[in-house]
């Protein structure tokens, strides 16, 4: 059997650095511009052909003062330059609106948000930056793209600090750096939710693409990503939470996201740390040449037991290692009262199985989980902790499901196929039948007799019949 090192992850959180003045400013009077008003007044730093605006030369829009988007633009070039947002900016067209660098010419935008107030980008299109910046300001990225980012400006496309952005059904792809990030010396609560990262830190940096510091009093909300590596050459991980220094108390709710063919799944590192983790996928996330230094699904190093993470509903399959728990920490996969229905299952190194490696000195109650087998002696084979070291700490897993001692009330009645699935399945029963999704909501309620298929979308979710039920994972 392997012996696991302690295992250090890396995170690059990065301070910011102040930028100079940019060529024009507004004048803080309470005015809002539209593009074609900064044509009119902004002496040549904005021109315009038609609905096409080219942004010459770096642009301030000042306290007071607000920058509006509207239906007038269909695409702007900011070869360049800094946009500075320390007023307000708004986007109300109803069609995508581009922004657009020049990464040929290695003259990308870059954009910062300072002391900003009730900004709102929705529907934008950012390809060749080299950053976004937002600082101490309040700002929603809604249904916006980012593509092709460089890491010349910050460490990644939307690099925050001292906030809590809003970050929704947005689409993140093949940057050079994380999607998001914070630094290690300020705190933020963002909400980042339903939103797709594919294939960033194409540089090949030790950092995941979702790259977070300390909360800030708030709690970090990472719901509905969907994280797909899928570039083999890549050592990149999916989610990373840190508190290195212990500068406050960080509280995370994460929540039905699928986390796939990356270095790492779920990384929760440092001091003073409580998670919520449930209804997430970490699946094939193996992607790691050195075993020692990566490939959990998920991975919980704390610095105490202040380090804590309450575990449920997850599947975990196809990594190096299911669940890592290192130094010490305050685990909960499960206890008798609160069954875990966690599937932790098929994780492992050269044919051997590392469903759960406890390497640390804390005991972890892991009641009621699904380890890929009802055999007691295979589930113990597919667990590190006291009974193969006595430094380390106990894991306490029977019953478990499968285990006779474990009552679930629910006698299979009827069957659900392929599952899991690429968005069809089929349900085969009789009687009421109700799919919810992992927020308890009903997405669908009638009655069926025989055979029925469904389509829904990526997401995890529970088909009842009578007192019978199965979860259905759409990927």
């Amino acid at each position: 059997m392997i012996k696991m090192k302690r295992i250090v992850f890396t995170v690059l959180l990065l301070a910011f650095i102040p930028m100079l003045n940019a060529q024009w400013v507004s004048p803080g009077n309470g005015t809002t511009y539209t593009l074609p008003d900064l044509v009119a007044v902004s002496d040549g730093a904005v021109t315009n052909t038609g609905t096409t605006f080219s942004i010459n030369s770096d642009i301030t829009i000042s306290e007071n003062d607000v920058l509006k988007i509207d239906n007038q633009v269909t695409r702007i070039d900011a070869v360049g330059v800094l946009i500075t947002i320390n007023g307000s900016m708004v986007c109300s067209n109803a069609a995508r609106v581009g922004i657009y660098g020049d990464m040929a010419q290695h003259q990308q935008f870059s954009m910062r948000f300072e002391n900003a107030t009730d900004c709102e980008l929705k529907k934008l299109y950012f390809s060749d930056g080299c950053g976004i910046k937002v600082i101490e300001s309040d700002v929603a990225f809604i249904d916006c793209k980012f593509v092709y980012f460089t890491r010349d400006y910050c460490n990644a496309v939307i690099d925050f600090m001292n906030c809590n952005p809003v970050i929704e059904d947005c689409y993140f792809l093949r940057n050079e750096g994380a999607a998001i990030s914070s630094p290690a010396n300020g705190h933020g609560s963002p909400r980042i939710i339903n939103n797709q990262l594919e294939e960033n830190v194409t540089s090949d940096l030790n950092s995941p693409q979702i790259n977070l510091g300390p909360g800030a009093t708030d709690t970090i909300y990472i719901i509905g990503n969907s994280i797909d590596d899928d570039y083999a050459s890549h050592r990149v991980g999916g989610i990373s939470v840190a508190d290195l220094m212990g500068t406050g108390t960080t509280k995370v709710l994460l929540k039905d996201n699928y986390v796939v063919n990356g270095r790492y799944g779920y990384n929760q590192q440092g001091l003073t740390i409580s998670s919520v983790i449930e209804w997430n996928q970490f699946v094939d996330n193996h992607f790691e040449d050195n075993p020692m230094n990566g490939g959990s699904g998920i991975s919980i190093y704390g610095m105490d037991e202040n380090n804590k993470a309450y575990i449920r509903n997850n599947v975990i399959s196809g990594n190096l290692w299911g669940i890592t728990v290192i130094n010490a920490a305050d685990i909960d996969l499960g206890t008798e009262d609160d069954l875990g229905h966690n599937e932790i299952k098929d994780n492992g190194i050269e044919g051997v199985i590392y469903d759960l490696y406890n390497n640390s000195t804390s005991d972890i109650m892991a009641v009621g989980n699904d380890w890929g087998t009802t055999d007691e002696k295979e589930v113990e084979e597919h667990i590190v902790h006291q009974v193969d070291n006595s430094d380390l700490g106990l894991v306490t897993y029977i019953p478990f499901i499968g285990y006779d001692a474990v009552n679930e009330d629910n006698d299979i009645l009827f069957e659900v196929w392929p599952n899991p699935t690429q968005g069809c399945f089929t349900v085969e029963g009789t009687g009421l039948m109700t799919i919810t999704n992992t927020l308890g909501q009903t997405i669908l309620t009638q009655e069926i007799d025989g055979k029925e298929t469904f389509e829904l979308p990526r997401g995890m979710y529970v088909v009842k019949i009578g007192n019978a039920w199965q979860k259905v994972i759409v990927q």
